[in-house]
Formats: structure tokens, C-alpha cells, sequence
């Protein structure tokens, strides 16, 4: 298992993180990521010039103000629902240490409470059957 330490530097950020994964793999098989955090996410996305503040902007909006219930810090609690909408873990498959991935597609780290150091842990298994 391999752990790469991202470092955010804003409330809410979209970073392509495909590249850093990519130096973790060799040969073929499946990756596992897991963001070990309740207020980031990891997804795919095309990340076309705009598209970041698109998706920040439409997460933002799933979010009506209100009454939160969360205990130290109410305003916060979006944070942790949008992580958990999105997710904090991927499978994808791998060929010759490349993602396997659309042509336009990367895998992103969406930040919603930061700037914070975010760990990712990678571990690999599986085969490719061809």
C-alpha cells in the first residue's frame, strides 16, 4: 500500500491527481483509492478550462441553508454531506502503469474545507482479464 499526501490550498478546490496515482502503478491490475477524510472527495471528471468552479458551483447548489444539526460547527456540516455524495473512494483499472480512463476523463480530489494536507491510500489487486 502506497499513500500519497495531497496539499490543498483553498476552502474549495477541485486538483487532477491522475498523474500522482499514475506513479504508483506498474504492470496491470486494479487500484483502489481511499481519501481517509469526511470533508474531501475523489471522483472522475473532464476538466475542461471552467469545469472546476462548474462542480463546485453545482455541489454547492444540492445544499439548501438550514437548521444543521451538527455539533461543533453547524455550518460545516455541507462539508461532510457532499463528501459523502461524491464519495471518498475509487476502483480503476490498470494497463502497463496507465489508468485506464476515457480520453477526457481524470481522477479529482474535490476539497470542501480547506486548505488541509489530505491523505490517499492506494493499494493494488486484482487482474486484468483481457
Amino acid at each position: 500500500m502506497a499513500n500519497i499526501t495531497i496539499t490543498t490550498q483553498y476552502k474549495r478546490q477541485v486538483i487532477d491527481i491522475t498523474d500522482q496515482i499514475e506513479r504508483n502503478l506498474s504492470r496491470n491490475g486494479l487500484v483502489n483509492l481511499l481519501l481517509t477524510h469526511t470533508t474531501a472527495a475523489i471522483t472522475t471528471a473532464d476538466l475542461d478550462p471552467g469545469t472546476d468552479k462548474d462542480i463546485l458551483t453545482a455541489v454547492s447548489s444540492l445544499t439548501p441553508l438550514a437548521n444543521w444539526k451538527h455539533p461543533h460547527d453547524p455550518e460545516h456540516f455541507p462539508d461532510h454531506l457532499w463528501s459523502s455524495l461524491i464519495g471518498t473512494s475509487l476502483t480503476l483499472p490498470f494497463n502497463d502503469g496507465k489508468l485506464l480512463l476515457g480520453r477526457w476523463q481524470r481522477v479529482i480530489l474535490i476539497e470542501f474545507d480547506g486548505p488541509r494536507q489530505r491523505e490517499l491510500r492506494i493499494s493494488i489487486g486484482g487482474e486484468l482479464i483481457s
